[in-house]
């Protein structure tokens, strides 16, 4: 993340993403499939690192060896065509899109990191200062119920975050600025539905 400012001078904190070139390497339709939707690849590698069934698809449309596919549900169609280019000149400055990214995994996490519990009491007699406290009921149900919020594995998880506002993009390196944070770590695939 970095900041700009406005021409008014007001500070805006953003994210600095790196969009495409991605290659359109399927369409679907609802003659065909049932929905309309368009797979669109990204990172070009060297075909030997690819599998022989992803190469033969990939071969259909007359595309290169690419990393990441991913498939978006689309409204209209017409406009788009197998190999096509899709760069960041698709995006408008002031457009709203939903970013959606795998989040940072922070491993076994306890209760307070993980669900805001308070904590104990730190006095001297106190042997409560981070533990959960009760569990639930005794003898009947005799069980602890599914979903309970307890210590666990925190993070790594699907995220989405919605309506980020692109304040800026650079057609020559391929970059946007968005408004905001987003999902994931430095480096990290990042799925845009505008």
């Amino acid at each position: 993340m970095t900041q700009v400012f406005n021409k008014e001078g007001t500070c805006i904190p953003v994210t600095v993403l790196r969009v495409g070139p991605c290659v359109v390497t399927q369409i679907k339709t609802t003659d065909s499939d049932g929905y309309n939707a368009i797979q669109i690849g990204y990172s070009q590698v060297a075909p030997h690192l690819m599998t022989k069934a992803r190469l033969g698809h990939l071969n259909k449309s007359n595309a290169p060896a690419l990393k990441y596919l991913h498939e978006y549900r689309v409204g209209e169609i017409s406009n788009l065509n197998i190999g096509q280019v899709l760069t960041v000149d698709c995006l408008k400055i002031g457009a709203k899109v939903n970013v959606q990214g795998k989040s940072i995994g922070k491993g076994f996490s306890g209760y307070q990191k993980r669900h805001n519990f308070t904590r104990g009491p730190m006095s001297h007699g106190s042997k409560n200062h981070r533990q959960p406290g009760s569990i639930g009921a005794g003898t009947s149900p005799g069980r602890v119920f599914p979903g309970k919020k307890m210590a666990g594995r925190l993070g790594g998880t699907k995220t989405t975050i919605k309506n980020l506002q692109i304040i800026d993009i650079n057609t020559e390196k391929h970059f946007i600025l968005i408004k905001g944070s987003i999902p994931g770590k430095p480096g990290s695939i990042l799925n845009l539905q505008a």
